[in-house]
């Protein structure tokens, strides 16, 4: 392990070794969005840092070009009771490495700072809450309550504006463990997902009294999962397609039939026409099984978040910061295609360009009982210094990237077109 070069590097790990300490779930993150902000107030006294979607963090670095690139890190923590470092109240922990991310972020707006402005554009840091997909019944009171209107932050902060200034978004990822050198990322495409939710309706009737009165819902769930499984066979294994199909429903009794019966799935693959077709083939399944036992299904969708394609052009500059040399950066893992894994940077790249640069240095599988960090100079030092002389690389070949803009209508209507449920209270808001 390599010494640190950066001067705020000792600073930067006192933080996340601090937001290791303390992990919150989404839209919850506020003992980290105040470190985060006395983080910022010490190295950028002068910078304007604005509060969104209850956490978020957002401030602007350079003397106002017109052009800006935002940097964006994500504050929360995911539940893994069986962490054992996990809260004991919550069981939320930084098994996806958040904490980190933050970390990167904090070290390169400190680096700037003290340095004098040689960039071509603005840097627009923003500190997102809420990436992870959980403590869903939290995030839906929030959503009737009228706080949010998206479970994800990034759709959030689309809503409200966030980006409005932004022209290309760069973001980071711990990849996990495994790698035997100091490594970083480029080109890696991630699912999306959509959640379906099939409530199963039947007739209750004593089990052993009158068996024949009752249509049992439980049958159907049966039946359903097994569509599920037969059909899994047929699945395109080229765009990842993942179907998990779980029980849901309360608990039942043996001596009734029951007269209702939920299963839940994920639909996720990196292909957004596919996972329209999957949605639409799980209602007929479902349609199918209560039909065939004599009952009815109720389905709702609700989607999660869209597919992420990579902007290659944008990681052709850290590409070339690989190559030129970065100290304590060892290997490239360049564009082995895509994962399974997913994240609402999916449904900001609908809007403009995104990147996302995966690190190594933590040990243990993300969003495992085990992932921890093991070599912070490596993640707090190397890949912050990695990100500066890839944005350094950036001004010469900006004409060169194709550039785009989508507005905030028109991902939610892309939204919509999954027959997803959306909030009603969907419309945009400038802050």
């Amino acid at each position: 392990m390599s010494e640190p070069l950066l001067d705020a590097y000792d600073e930067v790990a006192a933080l996340v070794a601090d937001l290791w300490a303390h992990p919150e779930l989404g839209y919850q993150e506020t003992y980290t969005s105040r470190r985060i902000r006395d983080f910022l107030t010490r190295h950028v006294p002068d910078a304007e840092i604005s509060t969104f979607a209850r956490t978020g963090l957002r401030l602007r670095l350079g003397p106002g070009h017109p052009r800006a690139v935002a940097l964006v890190a994500e504050l929360d923590a995911l539940i893994v009771p069986a962490h054992p470092e996990a809260d004991p109240a919550t069981g939320a922990v930084h098994a996806c490495g958040h904490h980190t991310q933050v970390g990167i972020a904090c070290a390169v707006v400190a680096e700037l700072a003290r340095r004098p402005w040689d960039l071509p554009f603005d840097l627009v840091v923003v500190f997102v809450p809420a990436e992870e997909y959980t403590d869903l019944e939290t995030r839906r009171g929030l959503r009737e309550s009228g706080e949010i209107a998206w479970f994800g932050g990034k759709p959030e902060a689309m809503r409200l504006g966030v980006f409005d200034d932004v022209d290309l978004a760069v973001l980071t990822h711990t990849m996990g463990g495994g790698y035997p050198v100091p490594t970083v990322e480029l080109d890696c495409d991630l699912a999306g997902f959509a959640y379906k939710h099939v409530t199963f309706r039947g007739t209750a009737s004593h089990a052993g009294f009158m068996p024949y009165a009752g249509v049992n819902a439980a049958s159907m769930a049966v039946l359903y999962q097994t569509a599920i499984g037969l059909g899994r066979q047929q699945l395109r294994d080229d765009v990842l397609a993942r179907l998990n199909p779980v029980v849901s429903s309360e608990a039942m009794t043996t001596n009734v039939i029951p007269d209702t019966a939920r299963v839940s799935t994920d639909v996720r693959t990196i292909d957004l026409a596919y996972m329209s077709e999957l949605s639409a083939k799980l209602d007929a399944m479902a349609q199918g099984a209560a039909l065939a036992l004599g009952g009815a299904a109720e389905v709702e969708t609700e989607v999660g978040y869209l597919p992420f394609r990579q902007h290659r052009p944008l990681s052709a500059p850290f590409r070339q910061a690989f190559v030129a040399g970065v100290p304590g950066v060892e290997a490239l893992l360049d564009d082995r295609g895509g994962s399974a894994a997913a994240g609402d940077v999916g449904d900001l790249s609908v809007m403009l360009p995104c990147i996302q640069i995966g690190y190594s240095g933590l040990e243990g599988r993300v969003h495992g009982a085990d992932l921890r960090l093991v070599d912070p100079v490596t993640v707090l030092d190397a890949v912050p210094r990695f990100v500066i002389e890839g944005l350094g690389r950036l001004g010469p070949v900006w004409d060169e990237i194709a550039t785009y803009r989508a507005s905030y209508e028109q991902y939610v209507a892309q939204v919509r077109r999954l027959d997803g449920t959306v909030a009603s209270a969907v419309n945009r808001v400038n802050t």
